[in-house]
């Protein structure tokens, strides 16, 4: 059974770093790529990174790009989402997504 499951969020302030963890099983990590996900109140959910655990590609949409770092550990089959320069727009529930699992989100509140 494919389990994902975020940790790591919580209330920053802007200007400040959180560090997001997705901790999978049920699969063969290094097989797939792994996403994240947000979804503000509101507003649809939006794509904002992923990492092939193959051969560590990334890729990260513009709105997040040069702030957030997406990393994996294989031994530990997780995926890292570092957040930096937080803003108060980041203010979300992040998800981790594999295909068409999701986990159970993590809030993530940025204050101004």
């Amino acid at each position: 059974e494919v389990q994902l499951v975020e940790s790591g969020g919580g209330l920053v302030q802007a200007g400040g770093s959180l560090r997001l963890s997705c901790a999978a099983s049920g699969f063969i990590f290094e097989d797939y790529a792994i996403s994240w996900f947000r979804q503000a109140p509101g507003k649809e959910r939006e794509g904002i990174s992923c990492i092939s655990n193959s051969d560590g590609s990334t890729e990260y949409a513009d709105s997040v790009k040069g702030r957030f770092t997406i990393s994996s550990e294989n031994a530990k089959n997780t995926v890292y989402l570092q957040m930096n320069s937080l803003k108060p727009e980041d203010t979300a529930v992040y998800y981790c997504n594999l295909v068409t699992y999701w986990g159970q989100g993590t809030q993530v509140t940025v204050s101004s």
